[in-house]
């Protein structure tokens, strides 16, 4: 009993793998042809919300990027369910520049699955939507971390995702970010029956060129000159055929190769003439900035001469006003109006009568009240010597 139930769980395990692989392997071919489909559309007309194309195509890269997402655990044990959004928020943080900031502070976009939506519409618009996909799959620990086992992103298939969607920068989208598709109430469905008519008729063509050889081998037993002629009139309509249809196809592929050449040379002009008008610009602001430079150096250098100029008025300001200082003090002055006096009497030999030093006091004092007088009015300053000898004081 027990290698029976051992037997049972490891080929319910391979069968989960084998239809696990199936589902991966129908994935991307579906989103390749929905590629494909969206190229050949745009050489007839726009790409916007309201084309099925597209709508398809949003469904099944929706479906791809949700693929096996690991939902979060609450902290009793239950899982929520979780948005690529979350995983394209974490695992896209250094694509530069980015436009997930934009997108979180759209306010007409709340739900994490409106916000994802938005998101694939806005960098089909800048054409770097393979790139977003490869700097996502580059951090692979944030995509083992967010991805269960088995699933795309963590797969082989994810890098062919990234090539097949480089195809999309061919294709001007146009987008309305405020639109009621955006919201999460309606679930992404995929529309599989635009390619499975294409297989359809595809195989069918196959069948009957099938058919027609049979016929052929089983009418060679019988060989008569009616059949043989029918048989190989019906060889030459098949064959006929056949060639008419690959005919049509390659001219479609001729068409469309030639429109994308024809847009790529379109695009390569218009890079031409923007760099034509960029160069001189470009020319122009270098020689305004060499010519900014050696004005701010000049400037500069005159500011460092002024400062030099202004420390060196400042110093001698500084001992102009020491000087003044000194000459100006009234203890000097009193010193020199006391001691001529002093030594003219003591030059004469004369004593000093009570009479005589009242007078000298009396004439201290009125040239005392001359220098002061002098100082307040800011005049020269006489010599006290002078008015002192002037008068004759020999007594009487």
């Amino acid at each position: 009993m027990a290698s029976r139930s051992l037997g049972l769980h490891v080929a319910r395990k391979q069968d989960a793998a084998r239809s696990g692989a199936v589902e991966r392997r129908n994935l991307l071919t579906v989103c390749r042809f929905s590629v494909k489909t969206l190229l050949d559309r745009s050489c007839l007309d726009t790409i916007d919300d309201s084309s099925p194309e597209f709508t398809n195509f949003v469904s099944i890269l929706e479906q791809i990027l949700s693929h096996r997402l690991k939902g979060q655990t609450m902290w009793f044990g239950y899982e929520t369910h979780r948005s690529f959004w979350d995983y394209v928020k974490a695992a896209c943080s250094k694509v530069s520049p980015s436009c997930i900031h934009s997108i979180e502070s759209m306010e007409n976009v709340r739900s994490s699955r409106a916000k994802g939506r938005a998101w694939i519409r806005l960098v089909l618009m800048e054409k770097r939507l393979s790139e977003y996909i490869s700097a996502a799959l580059r951090d692979f620990k944030t995509t083992r971390r967010w991805y269960e086992d088995g699933a795309i992103m963590l797969g082989e298939e994810a890098g062919l995702l990234a090539d097949t969607l480089i195809g999309l920068n061919t294709i001007d989208f146009s987008f309305c970010l405020k639109g009621e598709g955006l919201n999460g109430s309606c679930p992404a469905v995929i529309d599989y029956t635009p390619y499975l008519k294409s297989f359809q008729r595809e195989n069918s063509i196959g069948s009957d060129e099938e058919e027609l050889r049979t016929l052929g081998s089983s009418g060679s037993e019988n060989t008569t000159p009616e059949k043989m002629a029918a048989s190989t009139a019906e060889a030459i309509l098949t064959e006929q055929s056949s060639w008419v249809c690959r005919c049509k196809r390659l001219e479609q592929k001729y068409r469309m190769a030639l429109e994308q050449k024809c847009y790529l040379e379109e695009m390569v002009r218009l890079r031409e003439a923007q760099l034509s008008q960029v160069i001189p610009q470009n020319k122009a602001l270098q020689q305004r900035l060499t010519d900014t430079h050696l004005s701010h150096t000049l400037e500069k250098e005159q500011l460092e001469y002024i400062v030099l100029e202004l420390q060196d008025q400042l110093k001698n300001f500084k001992s102009l006003e020491q000087l003044s200082q000194t000459s100006l003090e009234p203890s000097h002055t009193l010193n020199l109006d006391t001691r001529p006096a002093s030594s003219h009497w003591h030059h004469h030999g004369k004593e000093d009568t009570p009479s005589l030093i009242g007078l000298c006091g009396s004439l201290q004092s009125v040239a005392s009240n001359k220098s002061l007088a002098s100082l307040k009015s800011s005049e020269c300053l006489a010599s006290p010597t002078t008015e002192m000898t002037s008068p004759d004081l020999t007594p009487s």
